[in-house]
């Protein structure tokens, strides 16, 4: 019987809750009403003063060179576990995992800065570079937030950049630091653990531009990985010859003096001799 009372007590107590809360709300109506569409009008003005984003996105799969790189029915343990054996077996030493860190170095991405692209909607051609300096918009809060450090940056920079002067990756600007930065921020590449596919992210505010620089940024990325095999086996075909020579004149001196010793000892029929020319021999 206690028990029922307290819940009945609860329950009445809850109604009574609901009740006000109800009627406070039907009195504050109107301020509810003020606050909510400041609040849609804040969220409007919010959505259409960020700029819209394009993103293009491809995937790769990487070749793998040996097949039984890793080690049989581990390899199949492992690479159900998320982990790949692969890459520690082979011979190569750019595997895919490392192909994030390649897309995000200061050489590979100051080389991008060169290439041509064309806006969709005005059919404007520049340069990556011109492109990032001239053409992307911010949010007009992030403009005035960064109005003061702008101002201090150019009070405190009094050397002015020569023009004609060539991109030197181990002496970045300002300018140039921030704009490898910002590149970064907008291509970048990521490895699956399982399956080893490379994915490349480009985020531009052209659908024209953003497609062109992940096109640019595979070929890019092709062609760094191929001229790193073939400069590995280049060198490894030198290596092969100069073994080869090695050996061949070892062996044509060995030949020289077998035949030396032949014609020293022609004739004589002491096993000493016949050991010695045995040994030469072989």
């Amino acid at each position: 019987m206690q028990e029922n009372d307290i819940n009945k007590s609860q329950e009445e107590e809850m109604e009574i809750d609901l009740l006000e809360l109800a009627m406070t709300l039907w009195n504050k109506r109107k301020k509810l009403a003020v606050w909510s569409a400041c609040g849609a009008v804040f969220g409007l003005v919010v959505a259409f003063s960020i700029p819209k984003e394009y993103a293009t996105s491809v995937k790769l799969a990487p070749e793998v060179a040996d097949s039984k790189g890793g080690g049989g029915s581990l390899g199949a343990l492992a690479s159900m576990a998320g982990f790949s054996m692969s890459s520690s077996s082979g011979a190569d030493a750019v595997y895919p995992q490392l192909y994030p860190d390649v897309v995000s170095s200061v050489p590979f991405t100051t080389s991008l800065f060169d290439v041509q692209v064309t806006t969709k909607d005005d059919g404007k051609k520049m340069t990556v570079r011109q492109y990032l300096e001239n053409e992307i918009r911010a949010p007009w809060w992030s403009t005035v937030m960064g109005l003061p450090f702008k101002l201090l940056g150019a009070l405190r920079s009094n050397d002015e950049p020569a023009e004609g002067k060539k991109l030197d990756n181990f002496q970045l600007t300002v300018e140039e630091n921030g704009l490898v930065e910002a590149l970064n921020q907008r291509v970048s590449a990521s490895v699956d653990t399982k399956t080893s596919v490379v994915t490349i992210d480009v985020n531009m505010q052209d659908p024209l531009v953003s497609a062109v620089l992940a096109d640019t940024v595979v070929a890019r990325l092709q062609e760094y990985v191929t001229n790193y095999r073939t400069n590995k086996a280049r060198n490894d075909l030198e290596y092969a010859l100069k073994l080869n020579e090695e050996a061949q004149s070892n062996y044509y001196k060995a030949q020289q003096r077998y035949a030396d010793y032949l014609d020293r000892n022609q004739g004589l029929a002491f096993h000493s001799a016949q050991t010695m020319q045995d040994r030469l021999e072989n």
